[in-house]
């Protein structure tokens, strides 16, 4: 691992590494917050996962998230959005390749050599941060649009690994709107019947951990009907009598404005689920 950044921040420390990813065969970068109480003994872990065409710089500079991490004693890791670098297979367009890689692991050629980016987050990343750094086992994961996606997937995928999960603006539903199928077809193949394993909505009907999802979605969102469609997933939610919480806020459009607005209360919510 090499540090490439670290910054002081609220009385913690902001640091971004490089590593080499042996799941995804590629250097990657992750961002994480260190709070002030990590000086002294280990802390929880946020999750955070970003959306389309981001990196691990956009939510580190934009969500304003540190001031509220130090507060409650928690660390902040961001992994970038899809394994990067020369050989990794890219597409036109900013919703598949580089920068969407949906928390998947693809099975398709040319993404299966690369794009395995559940295994990343889940599994490797984790593993490597609780080596090197003062945390605990104990975790939470977040996440927007396409990370809002993953953290509801990932936490759904793996009862018992997550403590908490909560969501901006997530693509509840990729099997029925136009970015999950771009990015499903070419990744998973073109047998819908895997594409269920990834989408929270399907995920939600044979969910074996009843954790309760917080889920805010802006109320002026331009993507609101046509890729989000939160009303999906408040109708699984009913039908399987999963808890979910699901806030929308008028006047609120798909920016870092929005994440901003309301991250003090995401992170309060997971401070208390890592307490418990």
């Amino acid at each position: 691992m090499e540090r490439i950044e670290h910054r002081a921040c609220f009385g913690g420390w902001q640091e971004v590494y490089r590593h080499r990813s042996h799941t995804l065969d590629c250097d990657m970068q992750f961002a994480i917050y260190l709070p002030p109480q990590a000086q002294h003994g280990p802390v929880p872990v946020l999750y955070w996962l970003s959306g389309l065409t981001c990196t691990e710089q956009n939510f580190i500079q934009k969500a304003g998230a540190q001031r509220y991490a130090a507060e409650h004693g928690i660390a902040i890791v961001c992994p970038d959005t899809s394994p990067r670098g020369e050989g990794v297979a890219d597409a036109e367009g900013y919703d598949l390749g580089i920068g969407a890689g949906f928390y998947v692991n693809a099975t398709q050629a040319p993404w299966v050599a690369h794009y395995r980016m559940h295994d990343y987050v889940v599994e490797e990343l984790p593993a490597l941060v609780e080596e090197n750094f003062p945390v605990t086992t104990s975790r939470a994961i977040s996440g927007h649009s396409m990370g809002g996606h993953g953290a509801l997937t990932l936490a759904l995928r793996n009862p018992g690994r997550y403590r908490s999960v909560s969501v901006f603006a997530p693509i509840v539903a990729p099997s029925r709107v136009p970015w999950g199928q771009k990015a499903f077809a070419a990744y998973l193949g073109e047998d819908r019947g895997t594409w269920a394993q990834y989408d929270a909505c399907a995920l939600l009907a044979s969910a074996s951990e009843r954790l309760p999802l917080l889920v805010d979605q802006g109320g002026d969102d331009e993507f609101l009907d046509g890729q989000l469609r939160p009303q999906l997933l408040q109708a699984a939610a009913e039908a399987a009598g999963h808890p979910l919480r699901l806030r929308m806020q008028p006047g609120h459009d798909h920016s870092y404005y929005f994440i901003a607005s309301f991250i003090g209360e995401h992170i309060a919510h997971h401070a208390a689920a890592l307490r418990a």
